[in-house]
C-alpha cells in the first residue's frame, strides 16, 4: 500500500506532435470570428417572427406586401454599370463604386402603399455581419428614416418600385449580397438569398469625398480604366518598351483581387481604407512569407514555371492564383509591378507603373553605393559588393493620407518586389511621393527606403595594399537618373523625375539631403577634387550577336600633358547590375595633350559575349584609371543593352466586334544555332484571352508562323500582344494595334 504522504515522482513529458501547428483561431478572445473572407457568407432567414407563433402557427401572409421579384439592373447597357464606369467588367453581377447612386427595381405582388407599407433593402458581406461594423447596412425608402447608406424611391409605377441607394463613400469594397425585407405585423419577410443579388462595390476615383478621388478625367481613364500598359526598361539613354495586358475587367479578375485579400485573412472592416488595402496588397503580391501571388526568380533558371520575361498580362497570373490557391512562377520586378497595377485598377484605385533608372538597392540605410579600387586604379570585383539595378518598376497609388500632414497625399509609392521586409514582411508603402521628393522621411510607410533609391551617391573607394579605404570620386547623380511612366491618354512616355526629387545641385536638393542626414542618413561628407581628365563612353544602339567599337574619348582639360592608366572591363550584367561573367578586359596606356581629347577603340566581338549571355542581355563597361601625374581617378560607367529581334503580328479581318478576325505571329531564326524550347503566347483585351505555343525547335534561319482566329467582344482601340521566350533568347515582343468598329 503507497504512503499518501509520499512525494509524487516525475513522469516523462508528452511527446510534442509533429506536424505543422493548428492555426490558431479567436476562440476565447473575441465572442464571434472576426469577419476576413469575402467568401464567407451568413444565410440570414427568410421569415423573422416578433415573437413566438400561436398553437396554430402564423396565419397565411397573403394579404400583406410580399416581393415576386428584384431586378438589379445589371446589364452593361443598363443605367448603372454606364454611370458608374464599370461596363466593361465582364460579370454576370451588378458592378458599382460607392459614394455613388446606383438604382434597382422591386416588383411587390400589389402597388406600394408608402403610408402602412414598410419595406428595406438590407447590404451583408461577410460572416457575422454586424450594424456597427459596417458588415449589414439596412436602407429604407423614406426620409423620416435613413442609415448610413441613403435611399430613396426615384419612381413608382404599377406594382415596380425603383429605388436610389447611396454607399457611403467610405463603405467597405468588396462582394456584398443584397435582400428585400418586408415588415408585416407577424414578422419580417426577406428574399431568398439568390446569386442574381450579389453586387461589387469598388472604390471611386470620380467621388469627390472617396479617399481616392482623382480630378483629371485624362488621368483616371488611364490609370483606372486602361487595359492596355506600357512598362520602360533598357537603359536611360536607350529606352525600351514592353507592352502589357493588365486586363483588370476581364471575367474572373475581380474575384482574384478579392481573393488575394481573403488569402491574407485581411479583416472585412479594414477593406474600405485604401492605405490598408494597397499595403496589404503589396506583401501578398510576392511569396516571399505569406504564400502571395508570384515567386519571384533572377536566376535564369524557369524549368518549374514560366520565364518572368515571356508573360504578355496579369489575367492568367492572376486565374492561377485563385484556382491553384498557390503561388505563380516567376516574376521578376516589372510582373510584380504590372500584376499590382491591375489588382489597383480592378478595385478602382488609379494606379501606374513607374520605372526608376539606375536604382539603388540600399540595405544598410546609408545613401551610398561603393565601388572599390585597387590603388592602381583598377576595379577590385572581390570587395565591391553593392549593385545599382539598371532599371527597376514600382507603382504609383492616387490617394488622400489623412494620417499625414495636409500636402502629403496625392501619388503614393507601393512595391511589391520583395527587396527588404517593412515591419517584418517584404512589401513597401504606400509612401508619398512629396515626402520622398522633401525629405520627409519618417512618415509612413517606407519613405526612406524609397528616397534612397532615386538619391543614393556612387562612391569609389582606393583600397591601399594595407587595407586603408579612401573615398577618391562622389558621382551625386548617377543613381535615379530617370523615373518614366506612360503618359496618359498617349503611347508616349513621361518623365517624372522631378515628382521625385530636385534639379541636382539646386538648393533645394541640398535642404533635402540635409534634412535626411537629420533622419539618420548617412552620406559621403569628403568632395574629392575633380581629375582634370573627362573620360566619355559613347551611347550604342547594338542588335544581339553584332560585333561593335566601343570609342572612349579622354578628354584633357589641363595645360599639360596626362598619362592615364586605364582599365576597362566588360561584363554579361543581370539586370539588377549583379555581374554574370566577365568577358573583356583590356588595360591599356593612354597619352593625352594639353587641352587634347584622344579616342581609344576596344573592339567587342560577338563570339566572346554571346555564349554568356542572360536574359535582358545587358552588357555593363566600367572604365577606371589613374593619371599619373596626379594621382586623380578617372572612372565612366556604360549599360548597352542589347536589341532582340522582333516579333511581326499582322491582323486580318473586318475588324467588327462578333466578326471572325486572324492573328499571324512570324519569326525568323536569325541566329547561326537553332533556339529550343521556345514558348509563344499572345493576348488582347477584348480580343482574345490568353494562349500559348510550344516548340521544340526553331532551326536556324528558319521561320514560324503560328495564327490564331478570334472574334472581338467589344468596340473600340485595342492592341494585340506577343513574345518569344527560350532559355536561349528572352524577351522577344511584338504587338498590332487595331480599331473595332461596333
Amino acid at each position: 500500500m503507497s504512503d499518501p504522504s509520499a512525494a509524487p515522482t516525475p513522469s516523462p513529458a508528452p511527446p510534442i506532435p509533429s506536424g505543422p501547428p493548428p492555426k490558431v483561431t479567436n476562440r476565447g478572445r473575441t465572442a464571434i470570428p472576426i469577419a476576413s473572407a469575402n467568401s464567407d457568407t451568413t444565410e440570414v432567414p427568410e421569415f423573422e417572427p416578433f415573437g413566438a407563433p400561436g398553437p396554430r402557427g402564423f396565419p397565411p401572409l397573403t394579404e400583406y406586401l410580399d416581393i415576386t421579384n428584384v431586378d438589379m439592373m445589371r446589364r452593361p447597357d443598363e443605367i448603372n454599370k454606364t454611370q458608374h464606369h464599370t461596363k466593361f467588367y465582364s460579370s454576370d453581377s451588378l458592378v458599382v463604386r460607392r459614394g455613388q447612386e446606383f438604382q434597382v427595381n422591386i416588383i411587390f405582388n400589389r402597388p406600394y402603399k408608402p403610408a402602412s407599407d414598410k419595406f428595406a433593402v438590407e447590404f451583408v458581406i461577410g460572416s457575422s455581419p454586424q450594424y456597427s461594423k459596417g458588415t449589414y447596412i439596412p436602407v429604407f425608402p423614406t426620409q423620416e428614416r435613413q442609415s448610413s447608406w441613403a435611399g430613396r424611391i426615384t419612381s413608382t409605377s404599377e406594382n415596380t418600385v425603383t429605388m436610389g441607394i447611396t454607399p457611403t463613400p467610405d463603405c467597405i469594397v468588396g462582394k456584398y449580397h443584397m435582400y428585400v425585407a418586408v415588415v408585416t405585423p407577424f414578422g419580417i419577410r426577406r428574399t431568398r438569398r439568390e446569386d442574381s443579388r450579389n453586387l461589387y462595390i469598388l472604390f471611386n476615383p470620380w467621388a469627390t469625398a472617396d479617399a481616392v478621388f482623382l480630378a483629371d478625367e485624362t488621368e483616371r481613364q488611364e490609370c483606372v480604366m486602361n487595359e492596355v500598359g506600357i512598362i520602360y526598361h533598357g537603359a536611360y539613354d536607350d529606352i525600351a518598351e514592353r507592352d502589357w495586358n493588365y486586363g483588370q475587367f476581364n471575367y474572373g479578375v475581380l474575384d482574384a483581387c478579392l481573393y488575394i485579400m481573403d488569402k491574407a485573412d485581411m479583416p472585412i472592416t479594414n477593406r474600405g481604407d485604401p492605405i490598408k488595402v494597397t499595403r496589404k496588397a503589396s506583401a501578398m503580391l510576392n511569396s516571399r512569407d505569406d504564400e502571395g501571388v508570384l515567386v519571384g526568380n533572377w536566376t535564369g533558371d524557369y524549368m518549374y514555371g514560366v520565364a518572368p520575361t515571356s508573360w504578355t498580362g496579369s489575367t492568367e497570373i492572376l486565374l492561377n492564383y485563385a484556382t491553384s490557391k498557390m503561388p505563380v512562377c516567376y516574376a521578376q520586378c516589372w510582373v510584380y509591378a504590372a500584376v499590382f497595377n491591375t489588382f489597383l485598377r480592378c478595385l478602382g484605385i488609379p494606379a501606374r507603373v513607374v520605372t526608376n533608372y539606375y536604382s539603388a538597392h540600399d540595405n544598410d540605410g546609408n545613401l551610398k553605393t561603393d565601388i572599390i579600387l585597387h590603388d592602381n586604379g583598377r576595379i577590385d570585383r572581390n570587395r565591391t559588393k553593392d549593385s545599382i539595378w539598371n532599371y527597376h518598376c514600382w507603382n504609383e497609388c492616387y490617394m488622400s493620407r489623412p494620417d499625414l500632414p495636409a500636402g502629403f497625399g496625392g501619388w503614393q509609392v507601393v512595391d511589391a518586389t520583395p527587396q527588404e521586409t517593412s515591419d517584418g514582411m517584404y512589401r513597401c508603402g504606400p509612401a508619398s511621393v512629396q515626402a520622398i521628393k522633401h525629405g520627409q522621411m519618417c512618415y509612413p510607410f517606407d519613405a526612406a527606403f524609397v528616397f534612397a533609391e532615386v538619391n543614393s551617391d556612387v562612391v569609389f573607394y582606393s583600397r591601399s595594399k594595407e587595407g586603408t579605404m579612401e573615398p577618391v570620386k562622389v558621382n551625386q547623380s548617377h543613381v535615379g537618373r530617370m523615373v518614366l511612366t506612360k503618359a496618359p491618354g498617349d503611347v508616349t512616355r513621361r518623365d517624372i523625375t522631378d515628382q521625385y526629387k530636385f534639379p541636382e545641385g539646386s538648393k533645394e536638393e541640398r535642404t533635402v539631403l540635409e534634412k535626411a542626414e537629420g533622419y539618420g542618413c548617412q552620406r559621403v561628407k569628403s568632395n574629392p577634387p575633380e581629375a582634370d581628365v573627362d573620360l566619355v563612353l559613347p551611347t550604342l544602339e547594338v542588335s544581339v550577336g553584332d560585333d561593335f567599337e566601343l570609342d572612349l574619348e579622354f578628354i584633357n582639360r589641363s595645360d599639360q600633358r596626362r598619362v592615364v592608366d586605364i582599365y576597362i572591363s566588360g561584363s554579361v550584367v543581370y539586370y539588377t547590375g549583379v555581374t554574370s561573367t566577365e568577358f573583356l578586359f583590356s588595360d591599356p596606356t593612354v597619352t593625352i595633350g594639353p587641352n587634347k581629347s584622344v579616342k581609344e577603340v576596344v573592339v567587342v566581338e560577338s563570339k566572346n559575349y554571346m555564349k554568356h549571355l542572360v536574359e535582358q542581355a545587358n552588357l555593363n563597361f566600367i572604365a577606371t584609371g589613374k593619371v599619373k601625374e596626379t594621382g586623380q581617378i578617372v572612372t565612366a560607367m556604360k549599360v548597352v543593352t542589347l536589341h532582340n529581334p522582333k516579333l511581326s503580328i499582322v491582323l486580318s479581318g473586318g475588324a467588327r466586334v462578333s466578326e471572325e478576325m486572324m492573328a499571324t505571329v512570324e519569326f525568323t531564326n536569325p541566329f547561326d544555332f537553332g533556339l529550343e524550347g521556345v514558348y509563344i503566347r499572345m493576348e488582347g483585351p477584348g480580343l482574345m484571352l490568353p494562349k500559348s505555343k510550344y516548340y521544340s525547335l526553331i532551326p536556324r534561319g528558319s521561320t514560324l508562323t503560328w495564327t490564331e482566329y478570334f472574334s472581338p467582344l467589344r468596340a473600340g482601340s485595342t492592341r494585340v500582344i506577343a513574345t518569344l521566350d527560350c532559355p536561349a533568347l528572352r524577351q522577344v515582343r511584338g504587338q498590332a494595334s487595331v480599331t473595332i468598329q461596333p
